[in-house]
């Protein structure tokens, strides 16, 4: 993604919770629809995903709880919760607002004056 750890960690943070705004997933769930939704450009590897997965958990945006996968294997699934939920819906805000004004920089063909 980037070299910025804070840009990294926001970013991973708020894919991980938007993943889970229709239903809950697993953490191998989750890393494939990443991955699906950005036609391949953003692998999340299990390093990066499963510490983030705790830290979500410990700020109590996601809950979490065993059950079985599709292949009948035993799996953590996370889900939001409503400060998740608050919290997902402020930082996309913030993330729209940011992309927005750095696509307009980017866009810029003359010097503004």
């Amino acid at each position: 993604m980037t070299q910025n750890p804070n840009l990294v960690r926001g970013t991973l943070d708020l894919l991980i919770l938007k993943s889970l705004t229709w239903e809950q997933r697993h953490g191998y769930g989750i890393s494939e629809w990443i991955e699906l939704v950005t036609d391949g450009s953003l692998l999340m590897e299990e390093g990066t995903l499963y510490p983030a997965l705790h830290r979500l958990r410990g700020k109590g945006l996601v809950e979490s709880e065993w059950g079985l996968s599709e292949n009948n294997r035993r799996a953590k699934y996370y889900r939001l919760t409503r400060d998740g939920q608050k919290h997902l819906d402020a930082e996309a805000a913030s993330w729209t607002r940011y992309t927005s004004a750095v696509a307009k920089a980017l866009a810029m063909e003359a010097p503004a004056t």
